[in-house]
């Protein structure tokens, strides 16, 4: 339906077919009792409006050193990710081509994954560091047909996705909690042209070339909290969580920042019964997520959210 007021209707009935078939195989073989290797391949076949056939290899290592007790380890991968079944055809087609619209066949996202990492043991304590990149071809994403409440998906010829991650993971404290704190740096860019699906411009994806952030570009996320073991067979959680904000419409500046706490307790009755309470977005805050063009539209995050659980194990 057209929201440019002049309530024009297009409307489609469609059956799409296609079929997908894999195979995988992964082994692990154990060189020294400080090197591990793994590797693997996966093939992929797909068809539908168009085939495609994908080999995919990939290989990872990780190396303990002795005395320190360190591990490094090292992964690099490729991945094969097909396309939705989206077809475009009568009045849907003609409304498309009258707003300015074509379509090309969508063509299944390839992605090059490479990840390096370090785990440090300190005293019962486990120190964590990755950084990772994924280099995507045809990466799926979608967009709004005109000024229509109809979402088509779309590929674009090149992003980005690379970052860094730490971990802090403490030990079992007097036997009763345990603590965490994770921190991710995070960027995903795109560039080129759009390369399948719903085509309107066939110039840049970024003013100026290069590559622009994407909308699930968000720049910072910190996550901290607990585990515990309470008397009377009591457990509890809690967890903050921080994010820097995601990209506010078509950038390069970033939504608000936003943070969370969240909070669950649990009791087990007998051997079969327990009972659960749990408390999501405690302090009520309200922030924008996206207000981009996406499948769901603009949306918030949601309210407090208040739930309790009660769970019976038979004896099955």
């Amino acid at each position: 339906v057209a929201t440019d007021g002049t309530g024009a209707i297009a409307s489609e009935k469609d059956s799409p077919s296609g079929g997908i078939f894999s195979l995988f195989a992964e082994d692990q073989f154990r060189a020294t009792d400080w090197l591990t290797l793994n590797a693997g391949v996966r093939y992929t076949h797909f068809s539908a409006g168009l085939v495609e056939d994908k080999t995919d290899p990939r290989i990872g290592a990780a190396l303990h050193i002795p005395r320190l007790g360190w591990v490094v380890r090292a992964f690099y991968g490729r991945y094969y990710q097909a396309p939705p079944l989206t077809t475009v055809s009568g009045p849907l087609l003609q409304f498309a081509v009258d707003s300015g619209f074509s379509f090309a066949p969508l063509h299944g996202e390839t992605d090059e994954q490479r990840e390096f990492g370090l785990t440090i043991p300190i005293h019962g304590w486990t120190l964590d560091f990755s950084n990772f990149q994924t280099h995507a071809r045809n990466f799926f994403d979608h967009d709004v047909l005109g000024n229509s409440n109809i979402f088509f998906p779309l590929t674009i010829e090149r992003a980005r996705i690379h970052g860094w991650e730490s971990t802090l993971r403490s030990p079992r404290i007097k036997k009763r909690f345990d603590v965490y704190l994770t921190y991710s740096n995070q960027m995903v860019v795109g560039a080129g042209v759009v390369t399948g699906g719903l085509l309107s411009d066939p110039g840049q994806l970024c003013d100026g070339g290069g590559f622009c952030y994407l909308d699930h570009d968000q720049r910072n996320t910190l996550s901290a909290g607990f585990h515990a073991v309470l008397p009377f067979r009591v457990s509890a959680s809690a967890n903050l969580s921080y994010g820097s904000g995601f990209l506010d419409e078509e950038g390069p500046q970033h939504l608000p920042d936003h943070t969370e706490f969240s909070f669950s307790l649990s009791k087990a009755i007998g051997e079969r019964l327990s009972v659960a309470f749990t408390a999501q977005n405690i302090g009520d805050g309200r922030y924008l997520l996206d207000n981009s063009n996406t499948f769901g539209g603009t949306h918030w995050n949601y309210p407090r959210q208040v739930s309790g659980q009660i769970r019976y194990r038979f004896h099955f």
